[in-house]
């Protein structure tokens, strides 16, 4: 029996209503299926006054979700994608994503096209796209402390933003580089288009093998975004007297203490997302970003009254 799997926001009673509703249509389909909620994929955040807690990359798959799922489709906004991501990247299982949020910028489908869209994935009318993720690790001394996948960036700052931070960056083998500024960004091509976009960085196609270093309102006008191989290793220390915290993927978190370092690769496992249609990112930047929209013509002649 083919097995299936639907990862869902429970916060949202449409996507409970609509997970309910696609298991029975799957298991219709002689499907086993297996429900989760996103939950699994959010790591928590961490304080500095209690022991670091984190859960093995490895070991976030929900339940029932094995190398053997076939695919298995998530029910929510980008929060809920991203979660999902984290939870099945390490088992290649592919996403069918469905748009129960706002922006959806990561979404195939919206809910009203989910009919067609289960119709296309039972008759296996899709393409399988591949978004590369990053390994981020806070190491202690010798002792890894806390980990997580990344599909969009990592944030380290200091909270509350209230005055400079400074940072030393190690990017490869290069000559390492100071940086003062509200924080820094680090961000795959699928986050290009999230926080680093607002920051000022460039938007990078999901198929470029790069990453790109943002800083957060820099105190420098020479501090400017920097786009770099993704095959280069990445490592932060904070030159700062006061924990920094980082953020990853905008809902897990860890505290950075002035000895920490963080440490961050392209890791092995990719997030794999199931497209029902060719995917051209162009038309995605124009339809949720509104960019390269074509100009509307100014009036030639204005009538005075």
């Amino acid at each position: 029996m083919p097995k299936a799997g639907i990862i869902y926001n429970d916060v949202k009673p449409v996507a409970c209503r609509i997970a309910e509703e696609l298991e029975n249509k799957l298991a219709a389909y002689g499907w086993e299926v297996h429900l989760a909620t996103g939950i699994g994929g959010i790591l928590g955040y961490s304080k500095p006054d209690r022991p670091m807690c984190h859960t093995p990359v490895t070991q976030l798959a929900p339940p029932g979700f094995d190398q053997d799922m076939a695919f298995a489709i998530v029910l929510g906004g980008d929060g809920t994608v991203l979660s999902a991501s984290r939870q099945v990247a390490p088992l290649g299982i592919p996403l069918l994503t469905v748009n129960t949020g706002h922006m959806g910028f990561l979404t195939e489908a919206y809910l009203n096209q989910l009919p067609q869209a289960i119709d296309s994935l039972m008759a296996g009318k899709y393409e399988l796209e591949e978004r590369a993720m990053l390994s981020v690790q806070v190491w202690r001394s010798d002792a890894l402390v806390w980990e997580a996948l990344c599909l969009n960036e990592m944030v380290l700052h200091r909270e509350p933003l209230t005055s400079m931070c400074h940072f030393e960056i190690e990017i490869g083998k290069h000559a390492p580089v100071d940086i003062a500024a509200d924080g820094v960004i680090i961000s795959t091509p699928t986050g290009s288009t999230a926080y680093s976009l607002s920051a000022g960085g460039p938007v990078i196609a999901p198929g470029v093998p790069v990453l790109q270093l943002v800083p957060i309102c820099p105190h420098s006008l020479a501090s400017r975004a920097l786009v770099f191989a993704d095959s280069e290793p990445v490592t932060i220390y904070s030159a700062n007297p006061n924990p920094l915290v980082m953020v990853v993927d905008g809902n897990a978190g860890c505290s950075v203490l002035p000895d920490d370092r963080v440490q961050m690769v392209r890791s092995p496992y990719s997030a794999c997302f199931i497209r029902l249609r060719p995917n051209e990112f162009f038309h995605v930047l124009r339809e949720k970003l509104g960019w390269g929209l074509p100009h509307v013509a100014k009036p030639t002649s204005v009538e005075l009254p």
